[in-house]
């Protein structure tokens, strides 16, 4: 029997056997599939069992529903292909064993290949989206990044001269009203 495995960090390993015609999948909790992160809509799309096939139908999902990254409405998704919903990566485990690795030309029959990075690479097409702060960041704390100059960016610290020049102007009309209120109040003794 098939199972969904998710390969996103945090929750690898987990898995969902696909055992029942219909399963929808989703962030909340009616889901027969619940996937409880917040890149996967609520509602976010079904799995249909047909005959041997397993048919993937996005349900008008927000982040949209993946093979292979290409985005998709309906098809059929095929063994060793990646399936995602909206940041959520999974592989499908059909439970047939993995294909034994290729014997190298000129090695005796049998012999075991030699483990390279390339053939690990083409073994393991995931690929896991990072989320939030490292812990080796954390432990950086504040620390810039090298080469960031801080003492020859040109720029300057910048002068309050528009407070300056509206304080001068406000005491000169504030002299200037005063003035004149004293001439008129001459002028209203003198008469």
């Amino acid at each position: 029997m098939s199972k969904l495995v998710i390969l996103n960090q945090g929750m690898t390993g987990r898995t969902f056997e696909l055992s029942i015609e219909r399963t929808t999948v989703g962030r909340v909790e009616d889901n027969t599939f619940q996937i409880a992160d917040s890149s996967v809509s609520s509602h976010h799309a079904e799995i249909i069992l047909r005959g041997n096939e397993i048919v993937i139908k996005d349900l008008n999902s927000t982040n949209g529903t993946f093979i292979n990254n290409e985005k998709i409405s309906e098809t059929v998704l095929k063994s060793g292909q990646t399936l995602r919903f909206g940041q959520v990566e999974l592989k499908i485990d059909d439970g047939a064993a993995a294909p034994p690795p290729p014997t190298p030309v000129g090695a005796p029959a049998g012999a075991p290949a030699p483990a390279t990075s390339a053939s690990k690479k083409t073994m393991d097409g995931t690929m896991i989206i990072p989320r939030g702060v490292s812990l080796e960041q954390l432990e950086q704390g504040g620390t810039r990044p090298t080469g960031f100059d801080t003492k020859n960016t040109g720029f300057s610290k910048k002068t309050n001269k528009v407070n300056t020049y509206f304080i001068i102007g406000g005491i000169i009309v504030a002299v200037i009203i005063g003035g004149l209120i004293l001439y008129a109040l001459t002028q209203v003794k003198s008469h």
